[in-house]
């Protein structure tokens, strides 16, 4: 499989943990002290680093830093608008179509020298 694709399935999957803990406690842990949101959310967190770092270690291997960073903004974007969505409720906003044709642009810049 090719490092690149490795490293964007494992970031997905680590982007899903990591916005179930950072913003599920608002939703699910409203009620609970905040230090029980935390420790909950720590925990959950632990469970994406195991996906978040083979990712970044894989993807180093054929980009660099800097493009490994904007690909990841790029999938917390699209993980994050539909975590939004549908698990928070939140209403759609056109500012989500704007923030990820800003991002687009990033990955274009980012990506450029491996693009022609």
């Amino acid at each position: 499989m090719h490092p690149v694709f490795l490293s964007v399935v494992l970031l997905i999957c680590s982007n899903v943990f990591m916005t179930f803990a950072w913003y599920a406690h608002l939703k699910e842990l409203n009620h609970k002290p905040w230090i029980i949101a935390a420790l909950v959310s720590w925990g959950i967190a632990l469970i994406e680093y195991l996906f978040q770092v083979p990712a970044n270690r894989i993807g180093y291997t054929v980009l660099s830093v800097g493009q490994l960073k904007i690909l990841q903004e790029v999938i917390t974007l699209s993980v994050f608008v539909p975590f939004a969505l549908f698990y928070l409720r939140e209403p759609l906003k056109l500012d989500y179509l704007w923030a990820g044709l800003c991002l687009c642009g990033a990955v274009y810049f980012a990506f450029r020298d491996k693009l022609g």
